[in-house]
């Protein structure tokens, strides 16, 4: 989905009342982390955000605690119908 990349992030999917979910997606389209609130995604830590306009700049997993870089990426793609928004790796820094 994110050719050199390891995660791509897709485009809010927005549910009932004003839940908001963001899912975070392996090379294979499976959702391997990802993050539901209404609150605001940049304050709760797995995601930083860039100044406006504003997109996701880092991914921390959740699991690991690993901290990737994002970025757009005119090669990424889609899974299923969520269009992938940034794609993220970690080169070992």
């Amino acid at each position: 989905i994110c050719p050199g990349f390891n995660f791509g992030i897709g485009n809010v999917i927005q549910g009932d009342d004003g839940i908001n979910r963001w899912n975070v997606y392996d090379d294979g389209c499976n959702i391997v982390d990802g993050l539901t609130t209404n609150e605001n995604p940049c304050t709760l830590g797995i995601f930083g955000c860039s100044p406006a306009p504003i997109l996701f700049n880092q991914y921390t997993n959740t699991f690991t605690d690993t901290v990737y870089l994002c970025q757009t990426d005119p090669q990424s793609e889609n899974c299923e119908s969520d269009v992938i928004s940034v794609c993220c790796r970690n080169d070992g820094n």
